[in-house]
């Protein structure tokens, strides 16, 4: 048996999330429902704008091996922090839920700081990423420790990750020690708009590298470069061998072996949209790790995901295991 189920590679960030509204967005330039970089000076001038704001650990692959390891998952998980207080949070708080994450910090003389995303939701759930990625920016190959990817029985790599000097080098480094070992690799597209960024790098990997793809509906078409959602999908089944893309309140696809599944979505009163993508994932990388079907890994996904919708933050705050119990999965 693999010491770990799934090992994530990808952004150390701290979410700091407050409540705007449309006005707020259009005032200060912010796009709706996307990821946009920030610099320093940015970051700290939007702080300075927001009203009440909640901080909490985040990065997209983090949040999905959160979600793995509150379910007991064994897990482990690679990203950059500044030895800071931000960075102390991070790292305590990813632990805290049980994963390992032993990455080398940047010390603390290190001009760039630990990264943080402002995170605006409007009263639609939706939510507007202003990313300062800081020292999550500089991940390199000397941060990925082979005998830990060898260990995996899957890594999951966020496509975020895309956006660093030395982030493909490290992937492809963990690619290989996880391939070499009879490992295999998941990837999230992360954003449309990382997938125009780096459309001919993502495809690459796809089609050489991995087994398991998450996107959402925008990021596939995107990929795809077409309108055709049913066509995107049929596209990327040829090019990996197992799709999970989800589409918000109409549920999730997969697609294996020449089938397809349509899973509904669970009905929810939606806070913060924040995580959702990330919580499907955890959750349905636990569930494939466990022996369970690949439906059955999307029903799990979409309540996963449903569950921390329904509230602010990326981190399930009930026990998704009951959960799964009351929908009947488990």
């Amino acid at each position: 048996m693999k010491k770990f189920q799934v090992v994530g590679i990808g952004n150390a960030m701290v979410d700091v999330l407050a409540h705007a509204d449309d006005a707020f967005l259009a005032e200060n330039g912010i796009g709706k429902g996307i990821m946009q970089l920030i610099d320093m000076d940015r970051a700290v001038d939007l702080y300075a704008r927001i009203g009440p704001a909640k901080e909490i650990s985040g990065g997209s692959a983090a949040n999905t091996i959160a979600g793995v390891a509150h379910l007991g998952g064994r897990t482990a998980y690679v990203g950059k922090v500044k030895n800071d207080q931000l960075g102390a949070i991070f790292a305590h708080d990813l632990r805290a839920q049980g994963a390992v994450y032993e990455t080398r910090l940047a010390p603390k003389d290190e001009a760039q700081e630990t990264g943080r995303c402002i995170v605006l939701v409007t009263p639609d759930g939706e939510r507007s990423m202003n990313t300062y990625l800081g020292v999550t920016e500089f991940l390199t190959p000397e941060d990925i420790d082979e005998s830990q990817m060898a260990q995996a029985e899957w890594i999951y790599l966020e496509g975020y990750r895309f956006d660093g000097p030395e982030s493909h080098q490290a992937f492809a480094k963990a690619i290989a020690a996880c391939n070499g070992a009879g490992g295999r690799v998941s990837i999230t597209l992360s954003d449309a708009f990382c997938v125009e960024r780096h459309r001919d790098a993502f495809r690459k990997m796809i089609t050489e590298d991995v087994d398991l793809l998450f996107a959402n509906r925008s990021e596939i078409l995107s990929m795809y470069q077409t309108e055709d959602y049913d066509a995107a999908l049929q596209a990327a089944a040829k090019d990996v061998a197992i799709v999970a893309c989800t589409d918000g309140a109409n549920g999730a696809h997969i697609l294996s072996g020449g089938q397809h599944w349509h899973v509904p979505a669970v009905p929810t009163q939606i806070v913060d949209a924040t995580g959702a993508g990330d919580l499907f994932a955890g959750a349905f990388l636990w569930a494939i790790t466990n022996g369970h079907d690949l439906e059955t890994a999307a029903r799990m996904g979409n309540i996963a995901a449903s569950e921390v919708i329904s509230h602010i933050g990326a981190r399930p705050e009930a026990d998704l295991k009951a959960l799964f119990a009351q929908h009947g999965v488990i």
